[in-house]
């Protein structure tokens, strides 16, 4: 099972486009409070469309209480990280992974780092910016995993126009 965990997420926009893509993938979101927003629907809504209710959440009071519940391999995407994520293997698909990102302003504290370095990675991109949009990034990640286990139990066609849509 893959599962994105959001430490203190800041921008509503931002975690309405991830509850989505979870919902989208089959990816359970587990959300690290403090929030920097309220779950109220209408704060989300936007981003999110009509797919909250897909989408399996859980919030937590911190990062202790989260890692008390929730055994796996933990990965860190940072803009500290050396390694690409091409470099990890995430094919096996009985046990957890835990894909963990920081908040927007100042992503995973160091302390939560240093303890694993061998698990911090960073997408590679040029020398413009510091890191991508974080609900971007989230898919990235999401879709790497699922690209390596063959893409399990999602569909390959479009649900609500049928299959041969651009035949006819």
């Amino acid at each position: 099972m893959i599962n994105v965990v959001l430490f203190e997420p800041e921008i509503a926009g931002n975690t309405g486009n991830i509850m989505r893509t979870c919902a989208g993938t089959g990816a359970k979101l587990h959300l690290i409070e403090p929030l920097g927003f309220s779950l109220e629907e209408r704060y989300i809504k936007r981003a999110a469309v009509n797919y909250i209710e897909f989408c399996d959440y859980t919030v937590y009071p911190d990062f202790e209480t989260f890692q008390k519940k929730n055994p796996g391999d933990y990965y860190y995407l940072t803009r500290y990280g050396k390694c690409p994520p091409s470099e990890f293997d995430f094919h096996d698909t009985s046990k957890p992974i835990y894909f963990i990102f920081g908040k927007e302003s100042t992503g995973i504290p160091k302390e939560i780092l240093k303890n694993d370095l061998d698990h911090c990675m960073r997408l590679p991109m040029n020398e413009n910016i510091r890191a991508l949009n974080l609900s971007n990034t989230v898919a990235i990640m999401i879709y790497e995993a699922l690209r390596q286990q063959g893409y399990p139990n999602l569909s390959f066609t479009e649900p609500f126009k049928g299959t041969d849509y651009l035949e006819k």
